[in-house]
């Protein structure tokens, strides 16, 4: 009989595969489709979906892709909608490497999400990435959105990873018009690009290396001091939305994700914290490799089906 893997074995398997790829600003395009293809690899679909709709969102300049997932049950009136914002350092993925993810939230609360394609660096540098977002937010807070089914008074917005960076930032200057915020293994601060404290889960180069790339083609001279790119740096968090937090063991990114709970909870912001001793950054992309990534998104649909 075949010995079954353990998280971190797999876990090891999937770094090694993808530290394979080589970053960089002249082969991006097949950085991104040799990514894809280990998310083919390692993740499986999500469940069925009532409708999904693909739109775009006009601005003055371009117009910003966005894919609304409505779960079985949602009625043609306005309801709570989440606002997902996708991972990828700012430089890669897309609506359809995170499709999975969309659709188990949108399973597990019941609620409409609305996954933005924002533009990617090298190509679009900060702040176009954060820009389309906040664009995006401010176009469910009106009356347009209403005609997709949007209720803009029962907004919340979420992401992983870089996602859950520029969400956390919108959840602190938007912070009177949302309901909550999900933040999955969030990149919370963009000042230090090594672990302060490191363990043996750091020796592998891949978190150093894409932190690197992204301060070269994606910050480049912006002042990351700002809470716009470190969030985690922002001192005013009172009256906050509610959050759900994921933070994974094996992630670089681990310890600024219970920073930023910890200084919520002293500005008196309810966290519904969880912590996967075991996982990968990135590990919700996985679904065949890693079962919980199948779990963890429900539960953070649950949350929001409490707090929405």
């Amino acid at each position: 009989m075949k010995k079954m893997k353990s998280p971190v074995e797999i876990a090891e398997e999937l770094r090694a595969h993808l530290d394979k790829l080589k970053l960089g600003p002249q082969n991006i395009s097949q950085f991104h489709m040799h990514f894809r293809k280990a998310m083919d690899q390692f993740d499986q679909p999500g469940p069925r979906m009532q409708n999904i709709v693909n739109f775009e969102i006009p601005s003055a300049t371009h117009s910003i892709p966005v894919r609304l997932y409505e779960p079985f049950g949602c009625t043609e009136d306005p309801g709570p909608t989440l606002v997902f914002l996708h991972g990828g350092g700012f430089v890669a993925c897309s609506m359809d490497t995170h499709e999975g993810i969309c659709l188990r939230i949108a399973n597990g609360s019941s609620c409409r999400v609305l996954s933005v394609e924002y533009r990617l660096a090298p190509a679009h540098p900060y702040p176009a990435g954060p820009e389309d977002c906040e664009k995006a937010l401010q176009w469910a807070l009106s009356d347009q959105s209403e005609a997709y089914g949007i209720d803009s008074n029962r907004l919340a917005i979420g992401g992983d990873s870089a996602g859950g960076n520029m969400s956390a930032f919108l959840a602190q200057k938007y912070r009177n018009d949302l309901k909550a915020q999900i933040l999955l293994y969030p990149l919370m601060q963009l000042v230090e690009l090594k672990p302060v404290k490191p363990g043996p889960q750091d020796i592998l180069p891949l978190g150093y290396v894409a932190l690197k790339f992204i301060e070269e083609h994606y910050v480049r001279q912006a002042d990351t001091h700002n809470p716009r790119l470190s969030p985690l740096l922002e001192r005013n968090l009172k009256g906050l939305p509610p959050a759900f937090m994921l933070t994974c063991g094996l992630d670089p990114l681990r310890q600024e994700g219970k920073a930023y709970t910890e200084k919520l909870r002293a500005a008196g912001v309810y966290v519904k914290d969880h912590h996967e001793k075991t996982m990968p950054h990135g590990f919700l992309n996985f679904a065949k490799a890693f079962p919980r990534a199948r779990n963890i998104p429900l539960m953070a649909g649950e949350f929001l089906r409490q707090n929405i």
